[in-house]
C-alpha cells in the first residue's frame, strides 16, 4: 500500500513539474519575441533620427595608415609553383 502512495505522490509531482515547464516554455517564448521586437523598434527609430539629424551619425572607423595593411587575403598566401 505504502508502494502505491509513493508512486501516486510522485505521478502527482512529474504531472505539476510537466505544467510548470510548459508555462515556462511559453513565458520563455513570449519574452522572445518581445525582445527581438524592441530590437527591431530600436534599430527602425534609430535610422528614423539618423535620417532627421545626419550630423548625429556615429563617426566611422578611421582607415589604417598608408603602408599597414588591415587585411590579407588567404589566396596571396598561398605557395606559387
Amino acid at each position: 500500500m505504502l508502494l502505491w502512495a509513493v508512486a501516486a505522490v510522485a505521478l502527482l509531482l512529474a504531472a505539476a513539474a510537466w505544467y510548470r515547464a510548459g508555462r515556462l516554455a511559453r513565458k520563455h517564448e513570449a519574452l522572445n519575441q518581445s525582445y527581438w521586437e524592441l530590437r527591431y523598434d530600436f534599430t527602425r527609430l534609430r535610422s528614423q533620427v539618423a535620417r532627421l539629424d545626419p550630423e548625429t551619425e556615429e563617426p566611422e572607423a578611421p582607415p589604417p595608415p598608408p603602408g599597414q595593411v588591415a587585411f590579407v587575403p588567404l589566396s596571396s598566401m598561398k605557395k606559387k609553383g
